[in-house]
């Protein structure tokens, strides 16, 4: 029995999730069906411009893994332009990266997706309403000098 595929980390979903050469419409056109995770892919190390050892870090898998996955999404891509084909992006086994948030007021910690949302400033707590969110990093520590963040609040003397 095979084993199952490792789930890979993505950073975003993308809002537009078909291309088509202009002038044909979709129902006459042949399909390439790009997931998910080969967006990313292709995303990270060719729109980002990061290494293949990042890249890999980052969407936690294993550097040959992505190797695969950016290798079949190109060619998908080479054969969509060549050919005339439809791109379409969907499935996969993929888990969108998360963002923390900590609400000032009430402390509940929350999560969005990365991508939404902001920085925290212009966001609502989900639990109370209001509006002092500050983000985290995974270990649920404020970024900066909050009080009760990595520096305790602490300011620089110079």
């Amino acid at each position: 029995m095979p084993r199952p595929p490792k789930c890979r980390r993505v950073g975003f979903l993308p809002d537009v999730t078909v291309f088509k050469p202009q002038g044909v419409p979709l129902r006459e056109l042949e399909e390439e069906v790009l997931t998910v995770e080969e967006l990313e892919a292709i995303r990270l190390k060719d729109l980002e411009g990061l290494q293949q050892e990042e890249c890999a870090e980052i969407m936690q898998i294993s550097r040959p893994t992505f190797q695969r996955d950016l290798t079949s999404a190109r060619e998908k891509i080479a054969r969509a332009l060549v050919e005339g084909r439809a791109i379409r992006i969907e499935g996969g086994n993929y888990r969108v990266a998360m963002r923390k948030f900590k609400c000032r007021a009430c402390d509940h910690d929350f999560q969005v997706p990365f991508g939404t949302g902001g920085c925290g400033i212009e966001m609502t707590c989900p639990k109370c309403g209001g509006g002092n969110v500050q983000r985290t990093d995974h270990k649920g520590h404020g970024f900066g000098n909050m009080p009760w963040g990595r520096h305790g609040g602490r300011r620089n003397q110079s």
